[in-house]
């Protein structure tokens, strides 16, 4: 896929991405969604297996796994399922896809910069600030603009 067509398809994901940004804000519930959601319908432990067709100590340790980050996605919808509920699932960028590229590309351009002025610097030749600052800008634009396949070999 071509640079202006990824720039393309980022976007539209970003805009969708868009409309998840208020759940960043969204604080797990202490004992777990499925417990949260189970005891809010009154619903037990016993119950919930018998939807599920496992036994109460499945369902526990399900919870449990839910708690401890080990519960798997099959099992999630599953239970969700059990509940009534639907299961959303999804990743919500810090900023956007966009400015993700972009700081990246800024980490990048700025030690590209910095080994070239170290040379300059030795040659007597450094730039200053505000061409710094105008070199940097444009690599920045000139990597996101070509997106090259190393853009994320970098740290």
């Amino acid at each position: 896929m071509k640079a202006k067509q990824k720039k393309l398809v980022r976007e539209q994901l970003d805009e969708t991405l868009k409309r998840l940004q208020p759940l960043k804000s969204l604080a797990l519930p202490r004992k777990g969604w499925i417990r949260a959601v189970r005891d809010a319908l009154g619903m037990t432990g016993e119950q919930l297996a018998k939807r599920l067709k496992v036994n109460k100590q499945r369902v526990a340790r399900i919870e449990q796994d839910e708690r401890f980050g080990r519960v798997t996605l099959k099992t999630l919808k599953r239970v969700a399922e059990a509940l009534d509920c639907i299961l959303v699932y999804g990743f919500v960028p810090e900023e956007s896809l966009e400015q993700t590229i972009k700081n990246q590309a800024r980490r990048i351009a700025q030690k590209r910069i910095s080994r070239s002025n170290q040379m300059m610097r030795l040659e007597q030749q450094e730039l200053g600030e505000k061409e710094k600052e105008k070199v940097l800008e444009n690599l920045i634009s000139d990597i996101t603009n070509t997106m090259p396949k190393s853009l994320w070999n970098e740290e």
